[in-house]
């Protein structure tokens, strides 16, 4: 197996549990805050500071040669930091985020993780890349693993679904040309334009609709939820953009799925969640999972001699 896709899914692989902490967790932070809008800018705000200060870590400890930032060459990578820094890092989020507001918590996460769906159907035709037999098997395993996950949901065409459904729409072109750019710029340029950017337009939304007072937490347990979501947040991105950077888009998307796995982890551990009814499913999650990672792949992914 090529060690390189092996490196990216195993970091893939770190995503998806921080993502099954996270997804476990928002609820609180969440309710804490009342207001959505003040929460997603609140948050992510949170994990902009901290991956920057990550970055200058890292580069105090390792050197500018090992993490290093790049400027786009061509217009086509300046409007490609843009997308993912304006619809990656700040319209879904207010989509999602607001969705949640008026959708059964099941069939917002079932919407979301149909996120491979979409990476799979973009990535055959804008980033070349192959789709096997073995593929397409754990595509089908993930999604119907998640499908009874959630109780056999039903989607009913509310807005809730149409708000949510729009963002992994968006998420999933994020990834395509987070794909696209990293072939030409480091991953940390990817995550420090992305949660920055994503951040600034927040604010600015915050602020025209009279939500930015929200935005600063007012009690100790707000500051508690927005840094722990913050440092959630700030190491799926980095995570993420590292997976993606050394693996193929459709592999790292289809094991973010298995975040499930830890989601229904915690819930069974904290809040009495029944586990055993769930095994099936949970069981169809982790197969679908081994197969991706069992995939086979021509030959290694083309990248950059950076970090």
């Amino acid at each position: 197996m090529n060690p390189t896709r092996t490196r990216g899914l195993a970091l893939a692989g770190t995503t998806a549990a921080i993502s099954g902490v996270a997804i476990w967790v928002n609820s609180g932070g969440v309710a804490a805050y009342g207001n959505a809008t003040a929460y997603t800018t609140a948050k992510n705000a949170a994990a902009a500071l901290i991956i920057g200060a990550v970055f200058l870590t890292a580069r105090r400890l390792r050197g500018p040669g090992d993490v290093s930032l790049t400027r786009p060459a061509r217009p086509r990578q300046w409007w490609g930091l843009v997308y993912v820094a304006i619809l990656g890092g700040a319209v879904p989020f207010l989509l999602f985020f607001g969705g949640l507001a008026s959708t059964a918590s099941t069939q917002a996460a079932f919407v979301h993780k149909t996120l491979i769906v979409w990476v799979a159907l973009l990535a055959v035709p804008l980033l070349k890349e192959r789709i096997t037999v073995w593929h397409g098997v754990a595509i089908a395993l993930l999604v119907v693993g998640q499908w009874g996950l959630g109780g056999a949901v039903t989607l009913a065409p509310d807005l809730g679904i149409i708000m949510i459904g729009a963002a992994t729409l968006l998420w999933s072109v994020e990834v395509v040309a987070t794909k696209r750019l990293l072939t030409g710029v480091t991953p940390w340029t990817v995550s420090l334009v992305r949660m920055g950017g994503g951040s600034l337009a927040l604010l600015a939304w915050a602020a025209a609709t009279g939500a930015l007072g929200g935005v600063v937490p007012r009690t100790s347990a707000q500051w508690g939820w927005v840094l722990l979501t913050g440092v959630l947040l700030a190491g799926y991105v980095l995570t993420w953009h590292q997976a993606l950077w050394r693996a193929p888009a459709v592999d790292v998307t289809a094991v973010l799925v298995l975040g499930a796995l830890v989601t229904a982890a915690l819930a069974g551990a904290f809040d009495g969640a029944p586990i055993a009814v769930k095994a099936p499913w949970l069981a169809l999650l982790g197969a679908g999972g081994s197969l991706v990672w069992l995939a086979p792949r021509p030959g290694p992914v083309r990248r950059r001699a950076v970090t």
